[in-house]
């Protein structure tokens, strides 16, 4: 069975939001564009918020700015498993009291025929590093500063 399944490489993110950010759910719209075009293909969402007395809590990630309006309620109840109760304590201890975050367990599935042609060729993987924008751009801003090339 697993060898017919066509699946692409399997993200997890996690999205933290400080207690006094505006929560505006702007980029909710985007992500949703991202699952309706069909390049990923969300697995599990849970969300966490971390207590000012350092315990936590889930909560319902189908109203995720607090205003009342089904935002993710497409993911409602989309849990696989991947995302367990240690996965949460991980993703607590980075946060600050009163900071919620959302853990969304994603496939990349634009890159799933090749990923799938690959291991039908032998192909496998030996190593995946996800590169931060951040990075990239203080690369940018070094190479910048560097000048052209002589």
């Amino acid at each position: 069975m697993t060898d017919e399944l066509e699946l692409g490489p399997i993200d997890i993110v996690v999205i933290g939001y400080p207690a006094d950010a505006p929560r505006t759910g702007e980029a909710i719209p985007l992500f949703l564009d991202l699952v309706d075009r069909g390049i990923i293909r969300v697995l599990d969402v849970r969300g966490v918020s971390k207590n000012e007395d350092g315990t936590f809590s889930g909560f319902d990630v189908g109203d995720v700015d607090g205003d009342g309006l089904p935002d993710l309620i497409a993911f409602d109840g989309a849990q696989t498993g991947l995302i367990g109760d240690e996965d949460l304590r991980t993703a607590v201890e980075a946060m600050e009291p009163g900071e919620a975050a959302l853990l969304i367990v994603f496939e990349n599935a634009w890159a799933a025929p090749f990923a799938t042609a690959v291991r039908r060729n032998g192909g496998r993987l030996l190593a995946y590093e996800r590169v931060a924008a951040q990075d990239l751009l203080d690369a940018i801003d070094t190479l910048d500063a560097a000048g052209p090339a002589a």
